[in-house]
């Protein structure tokens, strides 16, 4: 019992300590300033996410016609050291291809699933 006595009363001068360097008032008014910038700083980025998908789109869409242009050459390359082998390896990588595409797509989705909920 003198043992958790003890205990209760370093625990009750660590609380009066404690109160006594968080002034309430002051941490009240500091809150309202984050939760304001809070505010402010979701409003400039939906105004530049307002802004910016367009000029994201015609970027994606560059992107992606120099990764086409990319993988034509490498896949002429690889269709004429092809030519006098069997044509079965071609449809092989189409696939994989393909693959790249649904993972590509399903890694963009999540990273857009996890945008709205950054956003939220």
């Amino acid at each position: 019992m003198r043992k958790i006595e003890g205990s209760i009363r370093a625990s009750v001068g660590i609380m009066k300590d404690v109160n006594s360097l968080v002034k309430l008032p002051e941490l009240m008014g500091t809150m309202r300033e984050l939760s304001q910038e809070l505010v402010k700083a979701g409003i400039i980025e939906e105004m530049v996410g307002d802004s910016m998908p367009d000029q994201m789109e015609e970027e994606d869409e560059e992107a992606e016609s120099e990764v086409d242009k990319v993988l034509g050459e490498i896949l002429q390359d690889r269709m004429g050291k092809a030519g006098a082998t069997p044509v079965t390896p071609a449809p092989v990588q189409e696939p994989v291809a393909e693959e790249d595409e649904e993972d590509a797509e399903a890694m963009l989705d999540q990273m857009r699933g996890r945008l709205e909920a950054l956003k939220s």
